[in-house]
């Protein structure tokens, strides 16, 4: 008997950690599963992740309107990188979209309003905190990655 529960709980457990999401946008839908974790925490740190029809219909119907395969298709083929790295150390990591970014720590009084200060280094611009710098979803995936860093 103990056996067998020592096997199903190995059978259970990786199918939930399979089953974690992570957003790659600020929209509804915009979510990845995720696939595997690596080195959480460490400087080498990584996650991957996999698209899925059914976060892409969801991210048609409730954020488009659209209900057409062409929609789905189109999202299912998104742009997207399905690694994202970091050095939690240097705070540098890489988001869902391929950009590169600079985690800086608690913000001290600069001139934006977020807790934390991250830079997108491919641009050279401090991301402020607005749904177009996409600061929110850009912090959940450092914390994904650098869950120490961020608290």
């Amino acid at each position: 008997m103990r056996h067998l529960l020592v096997v199903l709980s190995a059978l259970i457990l990786p199918t939930a950690a399979q089953a974690s999401t992570i957003y790659y946008g600020n929209k509804v839908g915009m979510e990845l599963t995720i696939v595997k974790k690596t080195g959480i925490g460490s400087t080498h740190a990584g996650i991957l992740a996999k698209h899925s029809r059914q976060k892409a219909r969801v991210y048609c119907r409730e954020y488009g309107h659209d209900f057409s395969e062409d929609c789905i298709a189109a999202e299912m083929k998104a742009p997207l990188h399905f690694e994202i790295i970091a050095n939690c150390k240097t705070g540098k990591f890489t988001t869902f979209y391929g950009a590169n970014m600079l985690f800086q720590g608690r913000n001290k009084g600069t001139d934006v309003t977020t807790d934390y200060l991250i830079t997108d280094t491919d641009e050279n611009v401090l991301l402020d905190g607005s749904g177009a710098s996409s600061y929110d979803v850009t912090l959940d995936q450092f914390k994904a990655l650098c869950p120490n860093r961020v608290r």
